[in-house]
């Protein structure tokens, strides 16, 4: 988790995002871990907050979200998701933090393009960073210090997924 959070650090401190602190990096761990196995009802606390976003994926468009939300789909798709983060935690055991920077960088170009492909807009993107913030704050032990930690490693990840929707993948 260190390394994510180093890799997330140094690509900050290219893009003149504020670094993150040895105890944010344990505040980020920590709350991290309180909700990675809660997947199905992270997907759900996102697709409620946002019909639209729901709406971009064939599978579940113009279905209830309660007749769906116990779905193999729904429980596979949420299961990505969070497997995705997991993907980006589990670089932290990396000894190396410069592969684990550009293995950041590109997990994070690689998720944009495919979503890019399907029409996912930066406010979209915004809105589950939105809900994603709702779902921890009603979930974890959530502190202005938590807020602030998560905040920064979010500007980091979502300064890269931006600069790789409009077509400058870092």
């Amino acid at each position: 988790m260190k390394l994510l959070i180093i890799a997330f650090c140094i690509i900050a401190a290219s893009c003149d995002i504020v670094l993150l602190k040895a105890d944010q990096i344990n505040l980020i761990k920590e709350s991290f871990n309180q909700i990675k196995d809660n997947k199905v009802d992270i997907l759900y606390a996102v697709f409620k907050d946002n019909q639209e976003i729901k709406d971009k994926f064939p599978q579940f468009a113009g279905k209830d979200l309660e007749s769906i939300k116990e779905s193999r789909e729904f429980k596979n798709h949420a299961a990505k998701i969070i497997g995705f983060a997991s993907d980006i935690v589990a670089l932290g055991d990396n000894e190396s933090a410069e592969e684990s920077v550009a293995t950041t960088k590109f997990l994070i170009n690689d998720l944009a393009v495919t979503h890019k492909k399907r029409g996912i807009t930066k406010t979209q993107f915004n809105a589950f960073r939105a809900s994603i913030f709702l779902y921890f704050q009603n979930n974890v032990s959530w502190s202005d210090n938590v807020s602030e930690a998560w905040t920064r490693a979010f500007d980091a990840a979502y300064f890269i997924l931006f600069s790789a929707l409009d077509g400058h993948p870092l």
